[in-house]
């Protein structure tokens, strides 16, 4: 059993350790954290939107938009996409939010040309949400490039035409990113 004194100790650490972390934008003041992402509707928006893009230059493609907690958030599937395209799009997007809010990057295209895929074994590609392929774009704020989460479109004949149709929809709507 934890004596008062002991326990005082404990939470005086926990309220310093905590405060080294206020200065995060998902932070707020006092027990309730506020995480800035889009909403549904614009997320619903980009992601019809990219398949739209690829569908105008006839390709059908499945579009995932994440949200800042890296869950799916929409996802527009076109009518005759393979199947690994659901899984393939999530994980560009998922890539695309976390590795550009990690390294600040924009793109899956942008982290692989700074050679961010991780250690030369490939360590990297062993985590099952990642893949380092293009076809996902970082979403930030219009105001201040807080990052919002991430796209990825797959299906498309080469990930740099599903990266075209998710940076032509995130090019459309980024005036909504406030």
């Amino acid at each position: 059993m934890m004596h008062a004194m002991d326990m005082n100790r404990v939470m005086q650490h926990a309220i310093i350790a905590g405060g080294l972390f206020m200065s995060s934008p998902a932070c707020a003041q006092g027990h309730v954290v506020l995480m800035p992402k889009l909403d549904w509707t614009t997320a619903a928006h980009l992601a019809m939107e990219a398949v739209a893009a690829c569908a105008g230059q006839g390709y059908s493609v499945t579009a995932t938009v994440v949200d800042t907690t890296g869950h799916q958030q929409a996802v527009i599937k076109g009518d005759s996409v393979p199947l690994q395209s659901l899984s393939v799009s999530y994980r560009k997007a998922y890539t695309a939010y976390s590795y550009g809010l990690a390294f600040n990057m924009n793109t899956t295209s942008e982290l692989i040309a700074a050679k961010v895929t991780g250690p030369a074994n490939g360590a990297l590609n062993t985590i099952p949400e990642v893949l380092f392929v293009p076809g996902g774009v970082t979403l930030r704020r219009a105001s201040d490039q807080t990052v919002l989460g991430g796209i990825g479109v797959s299906g498309a004949p080469g990930g740099e035409k599903d990266e075209a149709c998710a940076q032509a929809a995130v090019t459309k709507f980024r005036g909504d990113f406030r």
